[in-house]
């Protein structure tokens, strides 16, 4: 009786056990649907977020932060492909902090796991890093990794870069679900960054269209040269983000250039610097009416070592002002920070536009420039003939009614005043025709002061073994007299000479410049210096020179060696040029 109660009792609770599970079931199902809704949601929410920013860098960081919520990852990252296809050039991390992030130093360039995406750009998911046959380890303070999920992010057919995903909190692993919200999430990012590609390259082609409009303005409203080569400067270097900006224009009759600008880091190494055409890499770019890049400024073989003026600068473009067949009127040099990134194909072509157009607009300035001077001549050569056929003939006829009345004259006072009034006359006629003579005479085309200076360190430079530093600032053929100037390439010369004569050394700078009222030559060498029993005729002949102008010489000795020679005088009264 005990037995069938059991039974009884046992089959009682068969429907109940079987009834708990079935809820169980029911439960975990509504647990994964809610779960599999929740997390469709917050897919939808990343991507609205996501695509809702057009500034390229917020894009980014939205991205990596979408991921890391997405499949509860502790650490997040977006690895952006450099131009070359094979290496990382940007980096956005979550899950990091700044401070930890200085301590491991450098930001991976795409080596070990993250160069396998790189290679073959396929969904990739480890349960352990360290087992990979790609894997290398980490390097001195970075956190543990162990579980791993990466995904390649695409625009349009270009793989753009990959999505990193390490450890999933709660130590589990990554799992068929993480990868394919990963993969839904690295579309639609895809999508996103083209389009703040898109807007991003708008912007910035407005900002050039901005910059060539200004330039063509400052040009038709009559600025002077020297003010819109700094204005190209300046606009190219603030949209390119560059560190430095220089720009280069052509000495004239010589195989030179010379920085007639230079504005951001190492300007002051830089500005009033002569180059050479043939071996620079400005120069380069001028020949070529091309442009020409680096990747490291400072180690680049076309830029001269000593002195060294690119110290913690890397990648450059030169650019010329002036292609297609016209006439190149310089080059504008552009250096960004060493850790910047290289100058893209698409930036050099915005720049290369941005040069031509300046050019155009320099050109129309040089014409408007001449067509004023064709009319100010003309002016004057009407002035010249009108003085010629009217003033002159009237005064010559009153001169000659004078003379003849002079024998009727009886008082010899009077006579006296009449022959005055007649030398008087023949005066004035001597002074108009001066006056016309100035009038119809052109513009001296003898080389300015830059050219001479130019040529004359290219003479000495055979007789030195090497080439001195050459560098120029100011308006120095407008300011300095021609009589100052021939009193500088003396001096200078003189200079030149006797480093090669006497001091033995394998280096020479010369630098000179004018503020507009005084002319300074600074020629320095790092030979044996002067001694004191050494002949001083030649430096006393510098001497006078600077005395008779109003000016003066010093001469010193510069740390570690040599001689430096100082000579200054005032600009003079007489422009060598109008």
């Amino acid at each position: 009786m005990g037995s069938a109660g059991e039974t009884q009792r046992a089959r009682l609770r068969l429907p109940h056990l079987r009834l708990d599970e079935l809820l169980e079931e029911v439960q975990a199902r509504l647990d994964a649907a809610r779960g599999t809704r929740d997390r469709v949601h917050s897919l939808l929410e990343a991507v609205l977020s996501v695509g809702r920013e057009l500034d390229l860098q917020q894009v980014l960081h939205s991205i990596v932060e979408a991921a890391a919520l997405l499949v509860d990852a502790e650490y997040a990252a977006l690895g952006v492909i450099g131009p070359d296809g094979k290496r990382l050039s940007a980096f956005h991390t979550v899950g990091v902090g700044r401070e930890q992030i200085a301590r491991i130093g450098n930001y991976p360039e795409g080596h070990g796991i993250l160069g396998e995406l790189i290679r073959h750009p396929e969904p990739l998911r480890l349960a352990k890093l360290s087992e990979h046959s790609a894997s290398f380890g980490f390097p001195p303070q970075h956190p543990p990794m162990n579980s791993f999920l990466g995904v390649p992010i695409r625009v349009r057919d270009h793989v753009f870069g990959n999505l990193y995903l390490t450890e999933k909190r709660g130590g589990q692993q990554f799992d068929e679900d993480d990868e394919s919200v990963l993969a839904t999430l690295a579309v639609a990012a895809g999508v996103a960054i083209d389009n703040a590609r898109l807007y991003e390259e708008s912007r910035l082609r407005e900002r050039w269209l901005q910059a060539n409009a200004e330039i063509t303005h400052s040009l038709m409203s009559g600025a002077d040269q020297g003010a819109v080569l700094g204005l190209i400067a300046e606009r190219a270097r603030e949209i390119t983000a560059a560190a430095l900006s220089v720009v280069a224009v052509p000495v004239r009759g010589t195989d030179t250039l010379v920085a007639e600008l230079a504005i951001g880091r190492a300007a002051e190494a830089l500005r009033g610097l002569v180059l050479p055409v043939e071996s620079s890499l400005v120069g380069q770019a001028f020949l070529q009416a091309a442009p020409v890049s680096t990747t490291d400024v400072s180690r680049d073989e076309r830029i001269s070592a000593d002195p060294p003026r690119f110290d913690g600068l890397g990648p450059a473009v030169a650019v010329p002002i002036g292609s297609g067949g016209k006439q190149v009127r310089g080059v504008v040099l552009l250096v960004r920070e060493r850790d910047g990134n290289e100058f893209t194909a698409k930036e050099t072509g915005h720049l290369q536009v941005f040069a031509a157009q300046a050019a155009v607009a320099m050109e129309l300035a040089e014409h408007r420039e001449d067509a004023e001077q064709i009319a100010l001549l003309e002016d004057r050569d009407r002035i010249a003939r009108d003085l010629h056929d009217l003033a002159i003939q009237r005064l010559f006829a009153t001169g000659m009614t004078l003379q003849s009345a002079d024998r009727f004259i009886d008082h010899e006072g009077a006579a006296e005043r009449v022959r005055r009034a007649v030398d008087d006359l023949d005066e004035t006629i001597k002074i108009i025709r001066s006056t016309i003579f100035g009038l119809r005479s052109r513009e001296d085309d003898t080389a300015g002061l830059r050219s001479r200076v130019v040529r004359a360190v290219g003479e000495v430079t055979p007789a030195l073994g090497y080439a001195p530093s050459l560098r120029m600032e100011g308006l120095l053929d407008t300011h300095v007299s021609k009589e100052t100037a021939d009193h500088v390439m003396a001096v200078l010369s003189e200079s030149l000479t006797n480093i090669a004569r006497h001091a033995r050394a394998d280096r020479a700078d010369v630098v000179l410049e004018t503020d507009g009222r005084q002319v300074r030559l600074t020629v320095t060498d790092n030979g044996v210096g002067i001694p004191p029993e050494g002949r001083r005729s030649g430096l006393a002949n510098m001497e006078e020179r600077a005395r008779q102008l109003g000016g003066a010489m010093e001469l010193s000795s510069p740390r570690g060696g040599g001689t430096r020679l100082v000579w200054h005088a005032p600009v003079g009264e007489t422009p060598q040029s109008p």
